[in-house]
């Protein structure tokens, strides 16, 4: 039986997650010693997480899954709960009788930012909002082909109405020419390359004469290493099926998310076997890709400052950046932001991961109705401004 309590309970709990079930969406399975913790008591819901769980496989939605049995070692994880009245824990007895099954939509720390809508418009007031979007997982969907990650007509629509409302820029891993392709607005500013590769649309820039447009390239001096060492992963990884290597042209990726969960370790090690002999490039994972970029400090939080630097934003304190992505390369943003104590990153996902941005929507559809969200305020604004 299940009842709610009149008082709120402070706990901290540890529980055992199996690596056979990785967190699912809308809530957790949970499996829980009722021995140690339950004891006969009637247990109530209302848990919010303080801390999100960083899990590659829950985050990747389009993946081949390994016909392996998974091991039955289990993952420990600390969970700080704060338990109340307001919402019920669903348990379910589990085939092992002194485990239960939990059941919960966990209110995550980083709510949506579509519900906290209104508030964020109000710690926007009196500034002016800088957008930055990401590609891939933000603007269009994770595709199993990157060469097919097509944006809809209408986030189209939607980003060049915002466009006209906001300075807006799209930040993405890819080639700056190939995210261009995908998106097709020359009003907007591209920082491709994880933000090696920065261009402008003419006469936009606060800080450029008329007609001169924005272009920043810090790794120049590495292409012909990126090509080179391109050629070799091809060459290297063409064993593995799945496996597709990406010349961003400041950057290489290496996309495993066709390539069966068993050959995950062998793709790794083969990229490995190359990137040993390039010292001065460096190997970092994204989501379902890794990613091969030179050692230079620069990264898309770096490319976040230079352009509110070209927009003339650099020293001012009545901007309000948003940055909106769903990769672990999009946490260099997220991270400028809170230190700036300005605006705020908004993570896309619809699972749980530890995170430095303040809000948080669910997929693509949730984007756009957040940006037209946007668009709508501001125009009510200059009519509203229009009649006075």
């Amino acid at each position: 039986m299940i009842t709610d309590a009149k008082s709120v309970l402070n706990m901290s709990i540890t529980v055992t997650v199996s690596a056979q079930n990785p967190l699912a969406s809308p809530g957790y399975k949970i499996s829980i010693k009722t021995k140690k913790l339950l004891q006969n008591r009637e247990i109530i819901s209302g848990a919010r997480v303080n801390a999100w769980v960083d899990s590659m496989r829950a985050s990747s939605p389009t993946h081949t899954k390994s016909t392996s049995s998974v091991t039955d070692d289990q993952v420990t994880w600390n969970v700080s709960a704060k338990l109340s009245g307001w919402c019920l824990w669903y348990l379910q007895q589990s085939k092992d009788s002194e485990n239960f099954i939990v059941y919960d939509n966990i209110q995550l720390h980083h709510p949506s930012a579509l519900e906290m809508f209104e508030q964020i418009i109000d710690a926007s007031k009196g500034k002016q909002i800088v957008m930055f979007l990401d590609y891939d997982g933000t603007l269009s969907p994770i595709v199993e082909d990157p060469d097919r990650a097509f944006m809809s007509k209408k986030m189209r629509k939607t980003v060049r109405k915002l466009a006209k409302c906001f300075p807006t820029a799209i930040v993405s891993g890819r080639c700056r020419d190939k995210v261009y392709k995908f998106v097709k607005l020359a009003e907007l500013y591209y920082a491709g390359s994880h933000g090696l590769d920065i261009k402008g649309p003419e006469k936009r820039s606060k800080s450029k004469s008329d007609g001169e447009s924005v272009l920043f390239q810090p790794a120049s001096e590495f292409l012909p290493m990126i090509d080179e060492v391109y050629k070799q992963l091809v060459d290297t990884t063409k064993s593995t099926p799945g496996a597709k290597v990406e010349n961003n042209k400041f950057c290489l990726s290496v996309h495993f998310r066709c390539v069966d969960e068993k050959k995950w370790s062998e793709l790794a090690q083969q990229v490995r076997s190359v990137l040993k002999e390039y010292p001065k490039l460096r190997l970092t994972q994204g989501r379902k890709v890794l990613e091969i970029r030179p050692t230079i400090k620069w990264d898309k939080g770096k490319a976040l400052e230079f352009l509110l630097e070209s927009l003339g934003f650099a020293n001012c304190t009545d901007v309000f950046p948003v940055y909106i992505g769903d990769d672990r390369t999009d946490e260099d943003a997220f991270k400028i932001l809170r230190d700036r104590g300005q605006g705020f990153g908004i993570l896309v996902s619809k699972f749980p991961k530890e995170t430095s941005a303040s809000y948080s929507l669910q997929e693509p559809d949730e984007v756009m109705d957040f940006l037209r969200r946007l668009v709508e305020w501001k125009q009510l604004s200059l009519q509203a401004q229009s009649r006075m």
